[in-house]
């Protein structure tokens, strides 16, 4: 335990002592006015900082508190020096204990700012994602209902179906991939438009998906769409025959 109990108060304000040192101090609260008081407005303050925060401090803050505390130079209760008279009336020992606990609350707030920085950043980025699958179903409802759309479609050699809706309207068209099953461990499906006679990937699925939506801007410009099975993550160029071929022209 702390030498100097009444160095605990910020640590106890922000709830951070193990069960045998909350029991000693608070034992030592009922004799100790300043510390008491001290508590009380360091709790407040702690309090109005956590205000905004998402979470509480991570598990090692009270150590890393506490490390600091040893690392600080205090100065003993008895000094004679006076005390500068911008600190007030308030003695040199609660100045430091003061001081002390503000350390921690500091520092616990410095936690709570880094925390809501990462949730904050988290949430920005599902947002952009959330608004993106937005922009890309209004995309696919556009190209859908388009008067000149047309769709053709080919089984897949290994099962299932791939539908191209073209419209020269949009200028788009929309891959849409259904098939029994994913390929093997190892295996993926990928998309490929073709023009003049010369793959692109449109898409390259992951590991255990069978099915896919893809806009394709300027589909209408290729002569055929392609699908095969490819090594994982995908290909640059196919390397394995076509599963299904759909030609557009």
């Amino acid at each position: 335990m702390t030498a100097d109990i009444h160095s605990l108060v910020g640590a106890y304000a922000l709830d951070a002592l193990d069960d045998l040192e909350r029991a000693a101090f608070e034992r030592h609260l009922r004799d100790c006015s300043d510390c008491r008081s001290d508590a009380d407005e360091f709790r407040k303050t702690a309090s109005r900082l956590a205000d905004g925060a998402w979470s509480v401090p991570p598990p090692r803050l009270r150590d890393s508190v506490l490390a600091q505390i040893s690392n600080t130079r205090q100065l003993a209760p008895s000094s004679p020096d006076p005390v500068p008279a911008r600190i007030g009336r308030i003695d040199q020992p609660r100045r430091v204990r003061l001081i002390t606990a503000a350390a921690a609350v500091v520092a616990a707030m410095a936690a709570g700012t880094a925390v809501y920085a990462v949730q904050d950043r988290r949430v920005r980025q599902e947002q952009s994602i959330a608004e993106a699958a937005q922009d890309s179903e209004a995309r696919i409802r556009a190209i859908l209902a388009a008067p000149d759309l047309t769709l053709r479609e080919q089984p897949l050699t290994s099962g299932g179906r791939v539908t191209v809706a073209v419209s020269r309207l949009r200028n788009a068209g929309v891959i849409m991939l259904a098939a029994d099953d994913a390929p093997a461990r190892g295996r993926i499906y990928q998309l490929w438009t073709i023009r003049s006679e010369t793959p692109t990937s449109a898409k390259a699925l992951t590991e255990g998906e069978s099915t896919a939506v893809q806009i394709v801007e300027g589909l209408p410009g290729a002569s055929a769409v392609g699908v095969t099975v490819e090594p994982a993550p995908g290909s640059t160029t196919p390397t394995t025959p076509l599963d299904a071929l759909v030609t557009l022209t």
